[in-house]
C-alpha cells in the first residue's frame, strides 16, 4: 500500500511516569513526540493510586496540543489518534465520566488481599483459575472492584462505570465507553468471558450495564467530540482508537505480531508480553488471547525494576542524584560507570528484588527484599550491580516458566527506560543466554498507539505489515563465559526465596 503522506497519526501513551505521545507521518516515521511527567501515589503499603483526570486526561490533552503545536500541523490532518493507558486500573466514573475516587492502578496495587483470598475459599482454587485464567492476583480487576464494594459502598453505588484506563480516555475522548477484547479477557475475568462478552458472572461484582463493551484494540471508538477537539487540537473528524494497555502498545511498537516474538518491557515495573499459538494454562504466568486477533499471549509482570534501582540511587547515591541536579551527569548514568567493572555475580552479593512484594512467577505480595552475601569489601556499586542482576534474574525465572510449556521464545525485544542503561542490558543477555533487541524509534509505547492508529485508519492493512515499520536499533549478545557463572547462581537466586519465604510472611505480620 502507498503511503498517504497527506495524513498524520498521533499515538499518546499514558505510563506510571509520564505521558509521551508521538506524531508519525503517513509513512510511519516520527514527526515530533512530547511528554508530560507526572506522579503516582503511594498513600500507604501496598496501595498505589493516581488522580485520573490530571494523570490521563489533562496530560493527554497537553501533550496532544504540544505536539500539534510543535510539529506545525494542524488538528484537521490528523487521521486518527491510538491511545494506551498503564493498566489494568479500576476506575470508578459517575455518567458525566467524572471520577468519583482516584484511580486503584495495575498490579503494583495489592491492596485486595483479603479479597483474593475471599475469592479463592469462595470459588475453590480450581474453579476459581477457571473462571479467570489464571490464579487470581494483583493484576485482576474484579477484585478491585470487589475491594471497593466492601471498603466504600458509597462510591460503589454511585458508580455509573468501572473503567480501565484506556476505557477511560477513550470515554473523554468520543463519549463512548469500550474496552480493547486482549485486556477484557487478560485481566478482567471472570467479568468478560473468553468471547470478551460481558458475563452473568460479573453480578457478583457489579452489575453488567456497569461496564463497557469490548472490541479490538486497533478498532475506531468512535470520533473526537467537540468538547474533546476543543482540550486537544485535534478535529472532530479524527477517529480514536479502543486503545489498550501501555505494554500492549508497547509490545505493537516493537512488532510483536506472531508467535515466537517476546517482549520485555523494562520500566518502573518489568513485564514480559509473549505471543503464542495456543492458549496456556499456568499457575505461575498468565495465559489467554493475545491484542493481535488470532492469536494467544503468555504474560507476566514483576513489581520492581525501575524502581529498584530508584530506590538504590535515593538509599545510596544522594550524592549523585544532587549533582545531577546542580546540572552534574545523569546520575543513573554515573551510577552504571561505576559498576562497569564489576564481574558477573558482584563480587559474591545475591539480591532479591521484591522490595514491593513481588507478581510472577512466585505471586506473593508478601514477599521482600533481601541482600546476601555482604562483606567488608563490598561497595555501594556492588550493591547496584546485584540489583541489576536480581531483576535479570527475575527475567529468566519467568522466560523459564514459559519454555516449561514446550514454548520456544525465539527473539526477545527490550523496550522501555531500562534500554539506556546498557550496562543493565549487557547483564540482561548474560543472565538469559539469549541475544536481546532493541527499537531504534523512541516512541514505545506512544509509537506502538501510532501504528494502531494507522491500522484504525487504513493506512496499514493490517498486523502482518506492522513489523516492516519496526527497526532494529541495537544488538546485545550473550557473554558464554558470564552465562556460565550466572547458570550456576540462579539456582541459588531461586532457593534464596524459597528458603525465607516463611521468615519474611512472619516479619510482614509484625509491621
Amino acid at each position: 500500500m502507498k503511503a498517504d503522506l497527506s495524513h498524520y497519526y498521533m499515538g499518546i501513551d499514558t505510563g506510571t511516569h509520564e505521558t509521551k505521545g508521538v506524531l508519525l507521518d503517513g509513512g510511519g516515521g516520527i514527526v515530533c513526540s512530547a511528554s508530560v511527567p507526572h506522579e503516582i501515589e503511594n498513600p500507604q503499603e501496598n496501595y498505589f493510586e493516581c488522580d485520573a483526570n490530571k494523570v490521563m486526561w489533562e496530560d493527554l490533552c497537553t501533550v496532544s496540543r504540544r505536539l500539534l503545536s510543535e510539529s506545525g500541523v494542524a488538528g484537521e490532518q490528523v487521521a486518527a489518534l491510538g491511545i494506551s493507558v498503564m493498566g489494568p486500573d479500576v476506575i470508578c466514573v459517575d455518567e458525566k465520566c467524572t471520577p468519583l475516587r482516584k484511580a486503584i492502578l495495575y498490579g503494583i496495587d495489592a491492596r485486595a488481599v483479603r479479597e483474593i483470598e475471599a475469592l479463592n475459599a469462595y470459588y475453590g482454587a480450581e474453579r476459581a483459575k477457571e473462571l479467570y485464567g489464571h490464579v487470581i492476583c494483583s493484576d485482576d480487576g474484579a477484585p478491585k472492584i470487589l475491594w471497593i464494594k466492601n471498603n466504600e459502598p458509597e462510591i460503589y453505588e454511585k458508580t455509573y462505570k468501572f473503567l480501565t484506563g484506556t476505557s477511560f480516555t477513550c470515554a473523554k475522548l468520543t463519549g463512548n465507553y469500550y474496552i480493547d477484547k486482549f485486556l477484557a479477557r487478560a485481566d478482567f475475568k471472570p467479568l468478560y468471558d473468553d468471547h470478551a462478552r460481558i458475563s452473568n458472572e460479573c453480578r457478583h461484582y457489579c452489575r453488567l450495564d456497569q461496564l463497557a463493551a469490548a472490541e479490538w484494540a486497533h478498532c475506531s471508538a468512535g470520533c473526537i467530540t467537540p468538547e474533546a477537539a476543543e482540550k486537544t487540537g485535534l478535529s472532530v473528524n479524527t477517529k480514536v482508537t479502543v486503545g489498550s494497555g501501555d505494554s500492549a502498545a508497547e509490545a505493537i511498537s516493537c512488532g510483536i505480531t506472531a508467535p515466537g516474538a517476546m517482549m520485555l518491557q523494562l520500566g518502573s515495573t518489568m513485564y514480559m508480553y509473549y505471543c503464542s499459538n495456543k492458549y496456556l494454562v499456568s499457575e505461575k504466568i498468565h495465559g489467554g488471547h493475545f491484542v493481535v486477533p488470532d492469536t494467544y499471549k503468555v504474560s507476566a509482570g514483576t513489581n520492581a525494576a525501575g524502581l529498584l534501582t530508584q530506590f538504590i540511587r535515593d538509599s545510596l547515591f544522594e550524592d549523585l542524584k544532587e549533582a545531577e541536579a546542580r546540572g552534574g551527569a545523569n546520575a543513573y548514568a554515573a551510577m552504571a560507570n561505576a559498576a562497569e567493572l564489576i564481574g558477573a555475580g558482584s563480587n559474591g552479593l545475591l539480591m532479591l528484588p521484591y522490595i514491593a512484594g513481588e507478581r510472577d512467577p512466585i505471586q506473593d505480595p508478601k514477599a521482600l527484599g533481601m541482600l546476601l552475601g555482604l562483606k567488608l569489601g563490598h561497595k555501594r556499586e556492588h550493591i547496584y550491580h546485584a540489583a541489576l542482576e536480581s531483576v535479570a534474574f527475575s527475567a529468566r525465572q519467568i522466560i523459564g516458566a514459559i519454555e516449561e510449556h514446550g514454548l520456544a521464545v525465539e527473539k526477545i525485544f527490550v523496550s522501555g527506560g531500562g534500554t539506556k542503561n546498557s550496562l543493565w542490558m549487557q547483564i540482561m543477555a548474560d543472565v538469559l543466554g539469549k541475544r536481546l533487541y532493541t527499537c531504534a524509534e523512541g516512541g514505545g509505547a506512544a509509537f506502538g498507539d501510532g501504528l494502531l492508529a494507522m491500522l484504525c485508519a487504513g493506512a496499514i492493512p493490517g498486523y502482518e505489515s506492522v513489523e516492516s515499520f519496526v527497526h532494529v536499533d541495537r544488538v546485545y549478545e550473550p557473554d558464554d563465559l558470564k552465562n556460565e557463572k550466572y547458570n550456576r547462581l540462579f539456582p541459588l537466586y531461586k532457593r534464596l526465596y524459597e528458603s525465607n519465604a516463611d521468615l519474611m510472611h512472619g516479619l510482614a505480620a509484625l509491621n
